[in-house]
C-alpha cells in the first residue's frame, strides 16, 4: 500500500488554477453532503468530513460558508454523483467520478474526451474487478503509538495503519468508511483528511511516450468542470 499512499496522499496544487479546481470540487462535495443530510455539520457526518478536507486544502472560510448557504437554498439545483468507466490509449483502465446538474451534458462531454484521447467509454461496472475501493484517513502523528493505534482501530475496520513523514494513514474497506470516521471521532482523534480511493488490483506498464498519451487524456478529463476524480491503472515511473 506504500505506493498507493504516496500516489494519493494529500493532493497539493502548484498554481492558482489547480487550487481553484480543488475548491470547486470541494464545493460540490459540500453541496451533495448538505442536500443529503442538511447544513449542520454536527448532524451530518459526511459534511463534517468534507469541511475537514476543505480546511486541509486551506479553502477560504467565506468560500466554504457560501457553498453551504447555496446548497441549503431550496432553489439550488441538486447535483447527481455519476461514475464513468472506460479504456484510454494502450488499454489503460480509467474510472471517472463526476458531480453534475445535467447528466446528458456530462455523458456527452466524457464520451467526447475519451474519443478525442484515443480511448473508449465503457459500461458502468465493467471495470469493478480492476479496482478496490478503499477509505483512506490521514491523522496527525501526535502521541499515538502505531501498534496501539492499530489495535484500537481494528474494531472499526482498519485494514492497515501506516506511518508516513506527514502523518499516519489508516486504510479501510469502502463499506467501513463511515464506521471508521465515527470511531476516530469517538476516540477524539483528529482527522486531517479523508477520501475514498480506487486502488488498481494490477497495473499496466507503458513506455514513456505511451504514458504521455494516457496523461493527455487524464488531464483532459480532470479539466472538465463536472469531473471530481480520475483513477487509472497505469504504472507510474
Amino acid at each position: 500500500m506504500g505506493r498507493a499512499f504516496e500516489k494519493r496522499k494529500h493532493k497539493m496544487f502548484a498554481n492558482n488554477a489547480k487550487a481553484s479546481k480543488a475548491f470547486t470540487r470541494i464545493g460540490k462535495e459540500i453541496a451533495i453532503a448538505v442536500k443529503l443530510a442538511g447544513p449542520n455539520p454536527d448532524a451530518n457526518p459526511r459534511l463534517r468530513m468534507v469541511l475537514q478536507n476543505a480546511k486541509s486544502f486551506n479553502m477560504p472560510k467565506d468560500r466554504v460558508e457560501a457553498a453551504i448557504a447555496r446548497a441549503a437554498n431550496k432553489d439550488e439545483k441538486d447535483l447527481e454523483e455519476v461514475v464513468f468507466e472506460g479504456y484510454g490509449p494502450h488499454g489503460v483502465a480509467i474510472v471517472v467520478e463526476a458531480a453534475t446538474d445535467n447528466n446528458t451534458r456530462t455523458v456527452a462531454n466524457i464520451r467526447m474526451h475519451f474519443n478525442r484521447g484515443n480511448g473508449a467509454l465503457g459500461k458502468t461496472g465493467s471495470l469493478d474487478f480492476l479496482f478496490d475501493r478503499k477509505g483512506i484517513f490521514k491523522i496527525d502523528k501526535g502521541p499515538h503509538s502505531l501498534d496501539d493505534l492499530e489495535l484500537e482501530l481494528i474494531d472499526f475496520g482498519a485494514e492497515e495503519v501506516v506511518e508516513e513523514e506527514d502523518g499516519i494513514y489508516v486504510t479501510t474497506s469502502f463499506t467501513d468508511f463511515g464506521k471508521m470516521q465515527k470511531g476516530l471521532e469517538e476516540k477524539g482523534i483528529t482527522i486531517a483528511s479523508a477520501e475514498l480511493d480506487r486502488i488498481p488490483t494490477s497495473t499496466a506498464e507503458l513506455s514513456p511516450e505511451q504514458q504521455k498519451e494516457v496523461h493527455a487524456l487524464i488531464e483532459r478529463l480532470e479539466d472538465d468542470d463536472d469531473v471530481q476524480n480520475v483513477f487509472h491503472n497505469m504504472k507510474e515511473d
